[in-house]
């Protein structure tokens, strides 16, 4: 499943960011998602996760309540809405699918196949 992420650049603290993953997968549907961020220096972090026909969801605390996934799976696409940017959001945001399409994994084991990450850079 090849994955391609768009949309990361720079914002000011307190702006709005939308990123984008699309595949060309058939079988995109069969793929629960899940958005990725790695700050330099810091892990690896799970952000948001969405089951493979939109329901259910799954955020992480830092996250909840400022950004929102979605998909469109007539597009193969994979959304994440961010609202209210903080410098700590700065990061490269990676997009995943996983096999587990009925759920929304919170592990990142769970996923199999990655983009190649777009940048988010959030100034104060």
């Amino acid at each position: 499943v090849d994955l391609v992420e768009s949309g990361g650049g720079l914002v000011q603290a307190g702006g709005s960011l939308r990123v984008s993953c699309s595949s060309s997968s058939r079988t995109f549907s069969s793929y629960a998602m899940g958005w990725f961020r790695q700050a330099p220096g810091k892990e690896r972090e799970l952000v948001a996760t969405i089951a493979g026909h939109g329901d259910p969801t799954y955020y992480a605390d830092s996250v909840k309540g400022r950004f929102t996934i979605s998909r469109d799976n007539s597009k193969n696409t994979v959304d994440l809405q961010m609202i209210n940017l903080k410098p700590e959001d700065t990061a490269v945001y990676y997009c995943a699918a996983s096999n587990f399409y009925a759920t929304a994994p919170v592990t990142d084991d769970k996923f199999i196949f990655w983009g190649l990450g777009t940048q988010v850079t959030v100034s104060s």
